[in-house]
């Protein structure tokens, strides 16, 4: 699983909120603590960043995604004592719905925080500019 400098920054704010208020809250609070900590970091982000949902080429609805981090990666929350799959699979969705090459799902609800890397199968990076 590949890490980054910004995967780091956001998982080590995640820790810090998951550190003091541990785990029981209702989601909207920790999505709360955590934009205090990325503004405390430094990070650019938008929260709660509505994204249209396409189905052959016709706009089916919307979803709001917790965080755009960077305007490089999504971070989905949880609060709940276990993820299953079926967050995976949403977060994955996501990811794939805002075309970034990968995201974050951080569940505050267990007693250690989680945290896992959602990879976008479908994103291909995009060209670079070729030299004159």
């Amino acid at each position: 699983m590949e890490r980054d400098e910004l995967t780091y920054k956001i998982i080590g704010c995640a820790m810090k909120v998951h550190n003091e208020l541990g785990n029981g809250f209702q989601e909207v609070i920790y999505q709360r603590c955590l934009a205090i900590e990325f503004v405390n970091e430094g990070l650019n982000f938008e929260r709660e960043k509505e994204q249209n949902i396409f189905y052959l080429g016709t706009n089916v609805g919307t979803r709001r995604a917790d965080f755009v981090v960077e305007n490089h990666l999504i971070v989905e929350l949880k609060a709940l004592i276990n993820l299953e799959d079926v967050h995976l699979v949403q977060a994955k969705n996501y990811v794939v719905a805002y075309d970034f090459a990968r995201g974050l799902l951080i569940n505050f609800g267990a007693i250690s925080l989680q945290y896992r890397l959602i990879f976008n199968p479908k994103y291909q990076t995009p060209p670079s500019p070729q030299a004159p």
